[in-house]
């Protein structure tokens, strides 16, 4: 999987889970509404600087935002 799309679709997921909206991840992180959308949509390619700032947002591991998905249901 391309990694763009993976940390996108991670960063949307958790963000979600938390019930955060773009706009709110962007006053936490700094990061603009546009930027985060772009980023979802895996049209971004962040720096290992900027994961590490967008999962401190979301109150996450930096980690969790490279994660493979789990084959579990």
């Amino acid at each position: 999987m391309d990694m763009r799309k993976l940390v996108g679709q991670n960063f949307a997921r958790l963000r979600q889970d938390r019930g955060l909206t773009q706009e709110e991840v962007e006053a936490r992180s700094g990061f603009s509404q546009q930027y985060l959308s772009n980023l979802e949509r895996g049209k971004r390619n962040p720096t290992i600087i900027t994961l590490y700032e967008l999962a401190q947002a979301l109150e996450v591991s930096h980690v969790e935002l490279v994660l493979p998905p789990s084959d579990e249901p």
